[in-house]
This record gives structure tokens, C-alpha cells and sequence, in this order.
């Protein structure tokens, strides 16, 4: 099946330093130390991840967060669940901004 993103592209991401290796060195530096165990475990890191995935809606990063929770011993209720968290939050961001909508309508109403 044909689609716009092309699963094999992920296996490249090491390579976008191919035109320009120091901002991506200073990236993969950056992403490595923030997957580092800090005050949240890599296990937790990763549903984070994986929820943010669904959010910004990153084929690429789906697939390679589905991979990473699942090996970071997730199942697949904990991984719906972070999704649906990513949902709610994504879904009440555009429902809070009805605020504004419903005060520019009492604005022109008056």
C-alpha cells in the first residue's frame, strides 16, 4: 500500500546530518539526554512519547514509540490509555477555545 509517509524513511533518520551534521549532532545529543532516566523512568518516557506521537500525529513516531513502550514492557492497555490522555487533552484545547468564540459572539450580539 501506497501512503505519503514512507515506513522506510525512519530507518534514515540518523542520516539528516547528511546536510548539515553539526545542528544534528547538537539534536541527537539534545534527544539522547532527554531519554535519559531522570525523574521519570525511560519506561515512562516513552508513553509520553507515545502519546505526544498521536497528538502531533507523527506516522514516524508512532511506529518507533509503539516499538519502544512495547519493549520497555507496556501493554496494550497502557498504551491506549496514554493515547486517550492525548486525546482529551487534544480535544479540550480546541473545546477551551470556544471561550473566545463565544465571547467575540457576546461582543457582536450587544
Amino acid at each position: 500500500m501506497k501512503t505519503y509517509y514512507n515506513p522506510e524513511d525512519l530507518k534514515k533518520f540518523g542520516k539528516i546530518g547528511d546536510f548539515q551534521k553539526s545542528m544534528a549532532d547538537k539534536f541527537f545529543d539534545y534527544y539522547g539526554e532527554v531519554f535519559q532516566e531522570g525523574a521519570l523512568t525511560a519506561r515512562e518516557k516513552s508513553l509520553i512519547a507515545l502519546a505526544v506521537a498521536h497528538a502531533i500525529q507523527c506516522p514516524y513516531c508512532i511506529d518507533a514509540y509503539t516499538v519502544d513502550t512495547m519493549e520497555k514492557g507496556c501493554d496494550e492497555e497502557q498504551m491506549m490509555e496514554a493515547v486517550h490522555v492525548a486525546a482529551a487533552i487534544r480535544g479540550g484545547a480546541s473545546l477551551v477555545h470556544s471561550t473566545q468564540m463565544m465571547s467575540k459572539v457576546k461582543e457582536i450580539s450587544m
